[in-house]
């Protein structure tokens, strides 16, 4: 099995941090395909930077759709994830999506814990959008932006964990999400520190993505694929998906 892991921001080293917790989770069951956006930001921090970034997405998966039997996106505001699953004939999931739905099926309450206040509301618009909103305590954050993302994870443990303990403790939530692709690998390394379940959205993407690819769907008569239409200025794979050609 062949995933294949999109990090639609520009910044290697989350793509490294991120496929190494892919890996980890995955084992010799799957082989995990790293790329990195080669256009856009280092690093989407709003709805107007993901639409801009969903479309790198379309054109790198219109690109591996052939090789890989699943792909995961790995930015946890999912840019192009519904797009993607209107095109393509292959699992398609996005960590944010894949955090919560693990959450679900963990707890009876969640909520998410972040690096920035900058996310805060998108991240909650996120989770809204998947239908699960009442089950969700919110979104916990730092009251100030960081003032680098490399070291996030050193620089703001503790206040991480703090935000962790005030999304149980005062908020009610079972378990909490820790978003954003800067804190991947986190999750493990604080769970004794915390109370609750921590879940990293890149280890609950790979194991979705590792399940949907299992049951071997069939795309065959599916009702939600948009109509064949000729386009100007696309990359060729993925003006050919565009133009309803299958190869």
């Amino acid at each position: 099995m062949r995933l294949l892991l999109i990090n639609p921001n520009m910044t290697e080293s989350m793509t490294r941090s991120m496929t190494d917790v892919a890996r980890v989770t995955a084992g010799p069951a799957a082989e995990i395909v790293p790329l990195t956006a080669t256009t856009g930001f280092p690093y989407i921090s709003s709805r107007a930077e993901a639409q801009i970034a969903g479309a790198g997405v379309l054109e790198t998966i219109a690109s591996h759709r052939h090789d890989v039997d699943a792909v995961i996106i790995a930015a946890f505001g999912d840019p192009g994830l519904v797009a993607a699953r209107e095109l393509f004939d292959l699992p398609i999931v996005g960590m944010a999506e894949a955090a919560v739905m693990s959450a679900a099926m963990l707890g009876e309450r969640f909520s998410v814990v972040t690096f920035s206040p900058h996310m805060a509301r998108w991240y909650d618009a996120c989770v809204r959008q998947t239908g699960l909103g009442g089950r969700f305590t919110g979104v916990r954050c730092p009251a100030d932006p960081p003032a680098q993302l490399g070291d996030v994870q050193t620089a703001l443990r503790p206040e991480l964990i703090a935000l962790a303990h005030d999304g149980t403790r005062s908020d009610g939530a079972d378990v909490v999400i820790l978003g954003g692709a800067p804190l991947a690998g986190l999750a493990p390394q604080i769970a004794h520190e915390t109370p609750g379940i921590l879940v990293d959205p890149i280890a609950a993407a790979t194991a979705q993505a590792m399940a949907l690819a299992r049951l071997s769907p069939s795309y065959r008569n599916r009702t939600a694929r948009p109509a064949a239409k000729t386009s100007t200025g696309l990359g060729q794979a993925l003006s050919t998906v565009i133009a309803g050609e299958t190869t």
